[in-house]
C-alpha cells in the first residue's frame, strides 16, 4: 500500500500516474507493483472526495502520510468487507516511512472513518463535485456540451468504471475466429466485438495473452479501432501518421495495406515504442521525430494520399484510463489544445493530395476540440469537405456526427473525415 501512496503523492504534484507508478524503487516486487497500480487507480477515480476525507480526518496536513491515507481510505470504501485487513496492512505499511512514528496516526484516523463512514460521506457528497468525482470545470462543459438529461451523468459515470480490455487481431498473422478458439483453449472468454476486435471477459497481463509476443495480437481499444477502417488505405497508398505514437493506429492501418507509411512523433521516446510495436508485430514503417505541424522540416514535397492527425487532447474520452487526468488538466488547457490542433490541421492540409483524404481523431468528448475544430476548418478552406464517418459491419456502435461516447464497450472518441477537393 505504501507504493500506491507514492503514487498518489506523486499525482499531487503534477506528474502522471502511470509515470509515477513507473519510477517505484527496482527492488519492488512484481506482485506489489500489480497491487498498487491497482490500489492507485482506484483511487484516483475518485481523489477529490479522498482529499476532502483526508482533510477532515487528519488533525492537520502531513505530507508524510498524505498518499498513504488516501490509498487506505479508497480501499476501505471499495472494499468494507476487508476493513481490519486494509487497516492492518496500512499500518503496517507506515514502517516505510522514513521520518516519525505514524501508526498510531493512521490507525486513528481509519478507525474513525469506519466508525462515521456513513455520515461524513453523505455530508461531503452534498458537493456536487465530489460526489461525481470530477472537477466542477469538467462537469459543468460537459452539461453543456451534452444537455440532454442523463448524458453527460452517463458520460461521468463511464469515466469512473475500469476500462473493457480489448484486443486488435493481426490480421497478417491471425484471424478472428481463429484466435477466439486459441482463447478458449486457454482457458479465456472473449466475444467478438469489431472486425479485428475481441474483448476479453476478464483482463489480464499482456505478456499471459497467446500469441502476443508472437506479434498476433495488440491491445487496442474498440474506439481506436475505428481509425485504420475510417482512413480507408488501399494498397500502395503513401500514407503519414502525424502524430503516431504510442504507434497502435500506425500498425493497425499497415496490417490492413501495404503501404508506404511515415510514422511522425515530436517525442523521439515515444516514437521508440513505436518501432518497438511495429517489430514485434512484423511490420515497418519509416519512423521520423519531428514536429507535425512543421512540413518544412520533415516533407519531401511529394504528397500523401491519405493522412491521419490522432490530434493532442485532453484526452478526456479515455478518462478511465488515465483518472489523473481529471486532476491534472485545468480548463485554460482546452484553450491551448485547440490552438494546437487548429495548427496542425492546417499545416497537414499542405501535405495531402487533392482527392486524398485526412482523419482528424481525438480521444475526447469536448466539442471545443472536436466539432467546433472541425467546423472552424471547414469554413477556413474552401477545398474541404467532410465525408460521413460511416463504419463496416459488424460495427454497431452509435455515434453523433463522428462523436463517440464512452460506455461498456468503447471509450470516447472523436472521428471527422475530410477529402480534399
Amino acid at each position: 500500500m505504501i507504493a500506491a501512496g507514492q503514487a498518489l503523492d506523486s499525482v499531487a504534484h503534477g506528474q502522471a500516474l502511470d509515470q509515477a507508478l513507473r519510477e517505484l524503487p527496482r527492488e519492488t516486487e512484481t506482485a506489489e507493483r500489480a497491487a498498487a497500480q491497482d490500489i492507485a487507480y482506484t483511487a484516483c477515480r475518485r481523489l477529490n472526495l479522498l482529499d476532502a476525507l483526508a482533510a477532515r480526518l487528519l488533525a492537520k496536513p502531513n505530507p508524510a502520510l498524505d498518499g498513504l491515507v488516501r490509498a487506505a481510505l479508497s480501499e476501505l470504501i471499495s472494499h468494507p468487507e476487508r476493513a481490519h485487513a486494509v487497516v492492518d496492512q496500512a499500518v503496517t505499511a507506515t514502517a516505510g516511512i522514513k521520518r516519525g512514528a505514524f501508526k498510531g496516526v493512521v490507525n486513528a484516523v481509519l478507525r474513525r472513518f469506519l466508525r462515521e463512514r456513513e455520515a461524513l460521506l453523505a455530508d461531503l457528497t452534498q458537493d456536487e463535485a465530489l460526489r461525481l468525482h470530477y472537477p466542477a470545470w469538467w462537469i459543468a462543459r460537459l452539461r453543456t456540451a451534452y444537455p440532454e438529461p442523463g448524458v453527460a451523468e452517463g458520460i461521468m459515470a463511464s469515466g469512473n468504471q475500469r476500462p473493457p480490455m480489448t484486443l486488435r487481431v493481426n490480421r497478417r498473422r491471425a484471424d478472428v475466429e481463429g484466435y477466439l478458439a486459441t482463447l478458449a483453449e486457454a482457458g479465456l472468454a472473449a466475444v467478438q466485438t469489431g472486425p479485428d476486435a475481441l474483448r476479453l471477459e476478464r483482463p489480464m497481463p499482456v505478456a499471459r495473452l497467446p500469441g502476443f509476443g508472437a506479434g498476433e495480437i495488440s491491445v487496442q481499444d474498440l474506439g481506436a479501432q475505428y481509425a485504420a477502417h475510417l482512413l480507408d488505405v488501399q494498397d500502395g497508398m503513401r500514407v503519414l501518421d502525424a502524430c503516431a505514437a504510442p504507434g497502435g493506429k500506425t500498425a493497425h492501418i499497415l496490417e490492413a495495406a501495404d503501404c508506404e507509411l511515415l510514422a511522425l512523433d515530436r517525442d523521439a521516446v515515444r516514437l521508440k515504442n513505436v518501432t518497438e510495436n511495429l517489430a514485434r508485430l512484423g511490420l515497418s514503417a519509416r519512423c521520423e521525430a519531428a514536429d507535425a505541424a512543421k512540413p518544412a522540416d520533415w516533407w519531401d514535397g511529394k504528397p500523401f494520399d491519405r493522412v491521419l492527425l490522432d490530434a493532442p487532447c485532453t484526452a478526456s474520452g479515455i478518462i478511465r484510463r488515465h483518472p489523473d487526468g481529471k486532476w491534472l488538466k485545468r480548463a485554460t488547457d482546452l484553450g491551448q489544445l485547440a490552438t494546437i490542433q487548429r495548427q496542425l490541421l492546417d499545416a497537414l492540409w499542405q501535405v495531402l493530395r487533392p482527392g486524398g483524404k485526412l482523419l482528424y481523431a481525438t480521444c475526447s468528448v469536448f466539442p471545443e476540440e472536436n466539432a467546433r475544430q472541425i467546423e472552424a476548418f471547414l469554413s477556413a478552406h474552401a477545398n474541404a469537405r467532410a465525408l460521413a464517418a460511416d463504419l463496416p459491419a459488424p460495427y454497431t456502435l452509435g455515434h453523433r456526427n463522428g462523436q463517440l461516447l464512452p460506455d461498456q464497450r468503447h471509450d470516447g472518441f472523436y472521428y471527422a473525415l475530410l477529402e480534399k477537393a
